[in-house]
């Protein structure tokens, strides 16, 4: 048995959840995939997973053991990297959590380019827009739009977005355009939800801040459907200018309330604690901040 091919084999059976799935990965056949696990196992003496026809879980064993592995495989990475005085490339399967919306339209369009430059790193989108457990759910990478909360993440700040607000001109023709946000309350505003509570508009006013509560037909938990419900003249919407970036340039829709800006909301990049991080997350990141660099929509830091 090849025990550092197994180990790596059972941490990725771990993070997927099939064994079928890493076969494909690895272009050998299931059952050679769990031979390696199974050998794995009575050399450790320990039941790593539970397995049913519908499901697999790890043991406590398991657990642990595969704790251990993600930080064995990015050791050697990283020890790799330093005997290879950089030349090594970044390589592997990198995991990253996203939410819908800024995945679609800002981070895959990216990823030829990426490919291009780093063609031995394949890429996973893991659309939530719920707060994952990365070391639970084997993420590598978690992307999170707005102000984060404590937690023993390593956060790189990779970009910000300004929020703006927004309305059809179908929409203004029907009912007018606000004089300020004290005027929002004749408006339908299209709410976004987030963790079943509507989000607040805010609005810098010189030096204070104010707030709405926006109330209309519709709220929605996902910015795509923020946007259509706009583009459907169904109220005024507000979000990161990036969402709505195509449909101010061609006229689709209109900014409104210019004079007071929304907030601006910075974007990171997370990932588990670690003393170096593989080498196909940094490249990514990096590569990330390369690419916002260049996007007036995503003005970085």
């Amino acid at each position: 048995m090849d025990r550092l091919e197994a180990i790596r084999l059972f941490v990725r059976v771990a993070e997927s959840g099939s064994f079928s799935a890493v076969a494909r990965e690895a272009n050998i056949g299931q059952p050679a995939v769990s031979k390696q696990v199974a050998a794995l196992e009575q050399h450790l003496g320990a039941q790593l997973m539970h397995r049913t026809s519908r499901s697999l879980t790890l043991t406590e064993a398991g657990q642990a053991f595969y704790e251990a592995g993600v930080k064995l495989l990015s050791d050697l990475e990283a020890a790799e990297s330093l005997v290879g005085a950089g030349q090594s490339r970044p390589s592997g399967l990198l995991r990253v959590s996203l939410s819908a919306g800024f995945g679609r339209m800002q981070i895959v369009p990216l990823i030829p380019a990426f490919h291009a430059r780093y063609p031995d790193v394949q890429v996973e989108t893991l659309v939530s827009d719920r707060f994952v457990d990365l070391v639970e759910d084997g993420v590598d990478l978690a992307i999170r739009i707005g102000e984060l909360a404590d937690s023993a993440l390593v956060a790189r700040k990779i970009a910000v977005t300004q929020r703006v607000t927004v309305a059809s001109p179908a929409y203004l023709d029907a009912h007018g355009s606000p004089a300020g946000p004290h005027d929002l309350d004749r408006h339908a505003c299209i709410g976004f939800v987030f963790q079943r509570q509507v989000r607040p508009w805010s609005f810098r006013v010189g030096e204070d801040r104010v707030e709405h509560w926006p109330k209309g037909i519709l709220r929605t938990n996902d910015a795509e459907h923020v946007r259509m419900a706009a583009l459907m003249a169904l109220g005024l919407a507000q979000a990161p200018r990036w969402l709505f970036s195509s449909d101010l340039a061609k006229g689709r829709l209109v900014e409104v309330l210019a004079a007071w800006p929304g907030e601006r909301t910075p974007i990171h990049a997370l990932h588990p604690d670690g003393r170096r991080p593989p080498g196909k997350l940094r490249a990514f990141v990096d590569f990330l901040v390369a690419a916002f660099e260049r996007d007036p929509e995503l003005t970085p830091r």
